[in-house]
């Protein structure tokens, strides 16, 4: 899954790069297709500089490409980088799945009462 220093520091910046609320925001607003960055503005309520900082950034993680068209820039999610992070997610999920399903019914609910601070019997 995660072998090489690499692939780990690139889904670190991916990651980091969806830490913030603008910036989840953004990306909301892209999975509908491609934006402008005029409608990203006008539809976040955000100043051109700001959200300058926080596309640079997405951009940068791998995120979102752009393409100028004119005096505009136009932004798109990058599938890609979509497509790592599914994967990432998914085996994240698949692997945890596996790991509840081999504990023994005992274990967890020791597991569980120790989670939440309780005693279940």
């Amino acid at each position: 899954m995660l072998e090489r220093p690499a692939d780990v520091a690139r889904l670190a910046r991916v990651f980091h790069a969806l830490s913030d609320e603008t910036r989840l925001r953004i990306v909301g607003k892209l999975l509908g297709g491609e934006k402008c960055v005029c409608n990203l503005t006008d539809a976040l309520d955000a100043g051109q500089s700001r959200l300058s900082f926080h596309l640079k950034a997405l951009k940068d993680a791998g995120l979102v490409t752009d393409r100028r068209a004119g005096r505009w820039i136009h932004y798109s999610l990058n599938p890609g980088t979509l497509a790592e992070l599914q994967n990432f997610v998914g085996t994240v999920q698949e692997d945890a799945a596996r790991l509840d399903a081999a504990q023994c019914c005992e274990e967890k609910k020791t597991s569980l009462g120790q989670l939440y601070g309780i005693s279940l019997f």
